[in-house]
């Protein structure tokens, strides 16, 4: 097999660039095609190859399906792209399915919905001190000529925990860079190692099959593209690229805070294993489930480091420990491909072959391995503390949330799937009257007027039902963007040819 390319890949792929402490992140509008596409086939793109000593600096680029037209990609070509990436996230019936409706409706956000649809993301990272020189290096003269500022969408370093206060980035899935996955399989245990191809185009995805995405002649003289693995003959604009989501969401830390003390009588101990429940892990990022003896594929601690991610919820199956409802489980409920992960030769084929008991809960949930996400979010705004939320005499509620953005081959099948099969349900795991705790928008659906719930089960006791929870979290922002290799880039830079 040969040595991966990663100099054709865009570094944000394989990193988060999490030690660049700055980044900021510029949505525009094309104002001069040629100029635009001047400085796209010269732009300092960062590559996914690892250097040392690490870089200081990172810029990375995507495009709307809008930015591609208006850079004079034929509209054969933008065909070819998926119809998701195509339609926008904030179409009328896509709004439906990932439950921007009502207050999170594109028509109320600040960027993205009508008329506000950004062309270019233009991504920058850097450590504090040589950030804001690059921003400008990199941009260069003709950044003015090119390109319309639509918003510039700035982030901020919490120091690892998101807004609400939670330890996060814990749980990434493990990109099968070397292709070792012999796809396709059947998994009977839990594994975080996912197929190179659930995230990168061009390459065999979890069902051994290669995602469809935009291919061109090989005759094209003016393409230098890597050639398509699975048809001959073909130029594969697609491969080493990705489709990036991005969203702004605006986190209520204060009443988040004030509700969970609410509900628990005041007692801020009480308060914090409520919120605890809600995500399914404590505030510095401990699982509520125990961490299992059994090695994981894909999971290991870093040297130094306590390991948080190390566990399945098979040995909780009453949701004891962490609720069904939990944020946690529902963003990875960490399955298999068969719900009573038969171990023995006999267990197995009888379970392949559709007999046997099986577990309704489980079995209400497609297995995860195909719904997987790279997350490569950023926070943004003035951080509030828990311990300044629930303080009575600091009143104050400064703005602050997260750029959610994360990578996937399928935005159908991967993000549009996780938001709208797990996080919206209110049938998720065989509940009924709720939605995710943190992302839900408590919006009634049909045949479910109540989405406001959540109950936190016992061994114990009889499970705790708290009602009437309020909408946490509200969408600001929001588009879908491909975000090419790197010879894919060079590419849409040229002068479309005529005709």
């Amino acid at each position: 097999m040969s040595v991966f390319d990663y100099a054709d890949v865009q570094g944000l792929v394989r990193f988060g660039y999490k030690k660049m402490t700055r980044a900021s992140y510029a949505l525009l509008r094309v104002k001069d095609p040629a100029m635009a596409r001047a400085w796209l086939s010269s732009a300092p793109v960062t590559t996914a190859v690892e250097v040392r000593p690490p870089p200081a600096t990172a810029l990375q680029v995507a495009l709307t399906a809008p930015g591609l037209e208006a850079l004079g990609v034929p509209v054969s070509v933008l065909a070819e792209f998926s119809h998701e990436f195509r339609a926008g996230m904030a179409q009328e019936s896509r709004s439906r399915q990932l439950g921007d409706v009502e207050a999170n409706a594109p028509e109320y956000w600040l960027w993205g919905g009508p008329g506000r649809v950004p062309h270019l993301l233009v991504m920058f990272f850097g450590q504090p001190g040589p950030f804001a020189t690059f921003v400008q290096t990199s941009q260069g003269p003709s950044w003015t000529d090119a390109f319309d500022p639509l918003e510039l969408l700035e982030t901020n370093d919490f120091g690892g925990v998101e807004p609400f206060g939670f330890t996060d980035g814990i749980s990434q899935p493990e990109i099968d860079w070397n292709q070792s996955l012999k796809v396709p399989y059947t998994q009977f245990d839990y594994s975080n190692i996912v197929a190179l191809g659930e995230f990168l185009l061009g390459y065999r995805n979890e069902y051994g099959k290669y995602t469809d995405r935009p291919l061109l002649d090989a005759n094209d003289s003016t393409a230098d593209l890597p050639a398509a693995e699975d048809i001959p003959g073909e130029k594969d604009l697609g491969r080493n690229g990705t489709y990036l989501v991005l969203r702004q969401l605006q986190q209520d830390v204060r009443l988040f805070w004030q509700f969970a003390l609410q509900q628990s009588d005041g007692d801020p101990a009480q308060a914090e294993k409520l919120t605890a429940a809600m995500v399914g892990r404590n505030r510095a990022g401990d699982p509520l489930e125990p961490i299992q003896e059994q090695p994981i594929p894909g999971i290991q601690a870093k040297p130094g480091q306590k390991e948080q991610n190390r566990f399945t919820f098979e040995q909780d199956p009453s949701g004891s420990r962490c609720p069904f409802g939990a944020h946690i489980r529902r963003a990875n409920p960490r399955n298999t491909d068969f719900p009573s992960r038969p171990r023995d030769g006999l267990a197995k084929l009888i379970t392949m072959l559709g007999f046997g008991p099986n577990r309704f809960r489980d079995d209400l949930t497609s297995s995860v391995r195909f719904h997987r996400i790279v997350r490569r979010g950023r926070e943004y705004g003035t951080r509030l503390t828990p311990e300044q939320a629930l303080n009575p005499a600091d009143s104050s509620n400064p703005e602050c949330g997260l750029h959610f953005i994360s990578l996937n081959a399928n935005i159908s099948r991967q993000f549009e799937f996780l938001q709208n099969a797990w996080i919206n349900s209110t049938k998720f795991s065989g509940l009924t009257g709720e939605s995710d705790p943190l992302l839900g928008n408590r919006v009634a659906t049909p045949g479910c007027p109540v989405t406001s719930d959540f109950n936190v089960q016992s061994s114990a006791r009889l499970q705790q039902r708290i009602a009437g929870m309020p909408q946490f979290i509200k969408v600001r922002g929001g588009a879908y963007f491909f975000m090419p290799g790197i010879r894919a880039l060079r590419y849409l830079g040229q002068t479309p040819a005529a005709g």
